[in-house]
């Protein structure tokens, strides 16, 4: 479950000279400190020196996200009827998706009981969001039992809620199923009750970046959902969400799905002792932007263990945040990237992100542990 880098948070940043049709990104080296604006945290920012190359490339974006594309396709030689009728269909879905969010919040039902046997996260009965620990959290011989343990059962629960994905079943109805495998398994649903999160499980369909609250709207062919687990067993948390395919999924959905997934990969990959977190960003968008995907600025990734959230604070996109991982050390690494602008509209519920042109948006995210030899993913 991502960490919010909040709406009212500001930015400190040594710029390079821009047009002033251009702004920079919402965020980008910052520490963490508590902001009652943002959905989970606002990240208060420290100023910090770019890199030349960050500065000149990667810190300027027209008004609304990314780079725009040309709405005009100039074809040097003739196509095919073939190639062009595909060529137009692919045309008309993207400008189908840029038009706006079509998602709209459905009925949401009365939260689930857990029985009173089972422990529970200490904020459950605050609807304020808990105290963000600036320490990371490093895992003795016991701990890191008890958080592989805890990944395992949420990885279980990830894999056993893909499988309702269909056509016409409801969100609401896959929260109900996650509850009862995780209470029946002993284990408290981490988001229920975290800051007044009224379900069990973030269930985020299409256009919705993060924190989608399961409600009645049933699943249709070719949507896309993220269902977003964490559990909380014998005083740990398993952090885990994938993207799974509903129906008859068109193929430049996949794509994004399939890349997401790639750049979770490939920022895995390079984790290890006295690793820079910076990496990590740097490995996602280098991969995201060969196929010009946007890769979300405003949540990120965090430390897991005892504490649902707290220190690193994992960037998802380039950054030159200082630190480096060690030995011991669980945090999750969750990139959402989308189709089209980064930027983002939340809903009245308070909790619910989707993009502002409404494009579709992928997220996966692992909980991780840093051996001696590198990463040992625990939400397999």
């Amino acid at each position: 479950m991502a960490l919010s880098l909040g709406s009212g948070t500001t930015t400190a940043l040594r710029l390079a000279k821009s047009s002033s049709l251009l702004r920079p990104p919402a965020a980008l080296c910052l520490k963490t400190h508590p902001s009652s604006s943002s959905s989970f945290w606002g990240l208060s920012p420290y100023r910090c020196q770019l890199s030349s190359a960050w500065r000149s490339h990667h810190c300027f974006r027209p008004a609304g996200g990314r780079k725009k594309s040309p709405s005009l396709l100039v074809l040097s030689k003739k196509k095919s009827g073939f190639a062009e009728i595909f060529l137009q269909k692919r045309m008309e879905q993207q400008e189908l998706r840029r038009k706006g969010p079509k998602l709209k919040p459905g009925v949401i039902s009365p939260r689930l009981p857990v029985p009173r046997h089972i422990p529970q996260p200490p904020y459950v009965n605050s609807p304020k969001v808990p105290k963000f620990s600036e320490k990371p959290q490093i895992q003795d011989t016991e701990g890191i039992a008890c958080m592989r343990a805890a990944c395992e059962l949420a990885a279980r629960v990830r894999d056993y809620a893909g499988t309702l994905v269909k056509p016409g079943v409801t969100t609401d109805e896959i929260d109900k199923a996650v509850h009862k495998m995780i209470i029946d398994a002993g284990a408290y649903p981490s988001p229920l009750g975290y800051g007044g999160f009224p379900k069990s499980v973030c269930t985020s369909v299409n256009e919705c970046i993060c924190h989608g609250i399961p409600d009645s709207r049933p699943l249709q062919d070719g949507d896309i959902i993220n269902i977003d687990v964490t559990v909380y067993l014998n005083g740990y948390h398993g952090d885990t969400s994938k993207t799974f395919l509903c129906g008859n999924v068109d193929d430049e959905a996949k794509q994004l799905v399939e890349v997401t997934r790639e750049c979770l990969e490939k920022a895995i990959a390079i984790c290890g002792p006295g690793v820079e977190y910076n990496k990590i960003g740097k490995a996602i968008e280098a991969h995201a932007d060969k196929y010009k995907y946007g890769v979300v600025q405003k949540f990120i990734g965090h430390g897991v263990g005892k504490i649902f959230h707290s220190a690193p604070t994992i960037f998802h996109f380039r950054n030159d945040a200082p630190g480096h991982m060690q030995v011991g050390e669980t945090f999750t690494i969750e990139p959402m990237l989308t189709q089209g602008s980064i930027d983002d509209v939340m809903w009245d519920d308070k909790w619910t992100y989707v993009t502002a042109d409404g494009s579709l948006s992928a997220q996966f995210e692992h909980s991780l542990l840093i051996t001696n030899s590198g990463a040992e993913i625990l939400t397999v």
